[in-house]
């Protein structure tokens, strides 16, 4: 982190809250943005995370909503809008900042596989119809397309896109991100690569978005404030603690069982249930079980205070 941007720092991917009936719980929510802003994170909703791609249009209303309505003054609420239709994507995202989004983030449509042309016009047409800032999001392991730096690099100059999460596991690509745009004061660029997270800050990366930042947002946190304290072991030590947490719920399991699972986690310390929209299920109780085992053990070895 080279300089102050408008966006930055750690932003977590919020999972929804379900109640049984496949509502929004909105008592659930009011208790995870508290978890974040007592840890200086802000919330980004409608994410890979918060299972967006599942949610009815009223849920995912409903929780851009009170999301807005929860947020402190000094917190940026981000909200994704991703889709296959455009429309429908333009439509979701100028309602979140009616009802007080502060950005919206979008990936490729995932159904028809894409040129760079087609990526770059795409983004553009739906920057246009926006009434507020659109950081792209890109994700291989969902949409199965890679949107290359030069097209990215193009889009970082339109007014109203703001930056890029970037979620490929590619150091170097990693590094050529950074290179274009770590001293780009317009335009942000956001780790979502988990297992990067302390290198990426130190090269240059203005933010992360960790999904085990739903259970404890204090390691990314001190992961930064190292990082800015120019404290490379530090980092580095949270950087272990974030892949020993990752590791209890995502070892083994698809993106969207370890999704469960992390609810499951986040369930032991009273911030949500473990409901998934179908077509993501519940696991079995022994597994239940044996996740609530581990994450024990782990709190308990490493003395961190959840």
């Amino acid at each position: 982190m080279s300089m102050k941007k408008k966006y930055q720092g750690v932003v977590v991917p919020l999972v929804t809250p379900l109640t049984e009936a496949y509502r929004l719980d909105v008592a659930a929510v009011e208790k995870m943005i508290a978890n974040l802003q007592a840890n200086e994170a802000m919330p980004f909703v409608l994410g890979t995370t918060g299972e967006a791609t599942s949610l009815p249009l009223s849920v995912k209303k409903t929780y851009a909503k009170t999301a807005a309505q929860l947020k402190s003054a000094n917190t940026v609420l981000y909200a994704g809008i991703s889709g296959n239709c455009l429309e429908e994507s333009v439509d979701l995202a100028n309602y979140c900042f009616d009802v007080g989004v502060d950005a919206v983030a979008a990936t490729l449509p995932c159904y028809y596989a894409l040129s760079d042309s087609q990526m770059k016009r795409y983004f553009e047409q739906l920057a246009d119809q926006l009434n507020g800032p659109l950081i792209i999001y890109n994700i291989f392991a969902t949409t199965r397309m890679s949107i290359p730096i030069p097209v990215l690099d193009e889009l970082s100059y339109h007014p109203n896109i703001v930056g890029v999460k970037d979620s490929e596991r590619s150091t170097e690509r990693l590094d050529e991100s950074i290179a274009l745009w770590a001293n780009r004061p317009d335009f942000s660029h956001f780790m979502g690569w988990a297992a990067r997270s302390a290198y990426a800050l130190l090269a240059g990366s203005d933010g992360l978005v960790p999904s085990t930042g739903n259970l404890v947002p204090s390691i990314y946190r001190d992961m930064l404030k190292a990082v800015q304290e120019g404290d490379e072991e530090k980092a580095y030590y949270f950087q272990n603690q974030s892949d020993m947490f990752g590791h209890v719920y995502q070892s083994g399991r698809t993106l969207g069982d370890s999704l469960w699972a992390l609810k499951v986690l986040m369930q032991e310390y009273n911030l949500c249930g473990t409901t998934m929209m179908p077509p993501l299920q519940s696991l079995s109780k022994q597994e239940e079980t044996q996740l609530i085992t581990a994450l024990a053990e782990l709190v308990e070895k490493e003395e961190i205070q959840l």
